[in-house]
């Protein structure tokens, strides 16, 4: 799907930006162009930003999981 039509972005480019290190709306406006011309598209780009983050957070969370029936020592 495109999320700028502007600058013809999709929003596999917004994603592959964001694995990339993209943080912000500022930083996709730099790498890729967007939110420069009419600006609809700052809010899909935006979600794309928050999907990474619970995303990320999700990952995280379950690499720090312990299942409840062993210690932290049997689990290593």
């Amino acid at each position: 799907m495109y999320v700028c039509v502007c600058k013809a972005v999709t929003e596999r480019e917004v994603h592959a930006a964001i694995r990339d290190g993209a943080r912000s709306l500022r930083e996709l406006r730099t790498d890729l162009g967007i939110i420069e011309e009419c600006g609809r598209c700052a809010g899909c780009a935006r979600q794309c930003l928050r999907d990474a983050e619970t995303r990320d957070a999700s990952a995280s969370h379950a690499l720090h999981f312990t299942p409840p029936n062993l210690t932290l020592s049997e689990a290593v």
